[in-house]
C-alpha cells in the first residue's frame, strides 16, 4: 500500500492489541484486519467480552501503558462488541501524498 511512513506505528499497534487479546481473551480465535480507506483502520477481534481500560501507569508499574500509547498514536480508537466477543479498532491518519 506504500505506507512505509506508518509501518512502525502500525506494527506497534497490532502487537499491543494482539498481545492483549492473547493475554485477556483466554482462548478462541484472534483475527487481525487492516483496512485502507481515508484512514488506516486496524481491527483485532477476540472471543473476550472484557472492555480494555485506558489508564496511566505509575512509574514503577510493569504494565498498563499499551492502550495509553495507542491512544497517543492514533486518531480514534474504540471497542465494538459482537455476539462472539469484541473488536478493538484504531484509526491512523494516512500520510498526505506529495503535491507537485
Amino acid at each position: 500500500w506504500g505506507l512505509d511512513d506508518v509501518a512502525f506505528t502500525t506494527e506497534l499497534i497490532v502487537s499491543e492489541l494482539v498481545t492483549n487479546a492473547i493475554r485477556y481473551a483466554r482462548g478462541g480465535p484472534i483475527q487481525v484486519r487492516l483496512i485502507r480507506d481515508r484512514t488506516l483502520t486496524c481491527e483485532v477481534s477476540d472471543t473476550g467480552h472484557t472492555a480494555p481500560n485506558l489508564r496511566h501507569a505509575a512509574s514503577d508499574d510493569e504494565g498498563g501503558r499499551g492502550l495509553f500509547i495507542i491512544a497517543q498514536m492514533t486518531h480514534h480508537w474504540g471497542t465494538r462488541y459482537t455476539s462472539t466477543g469484541k473488536t478493538i479498532w484504531t484509526e491512523q491518519d494516512l500520510p498526505q501524498p506529495d503535491r507537485q
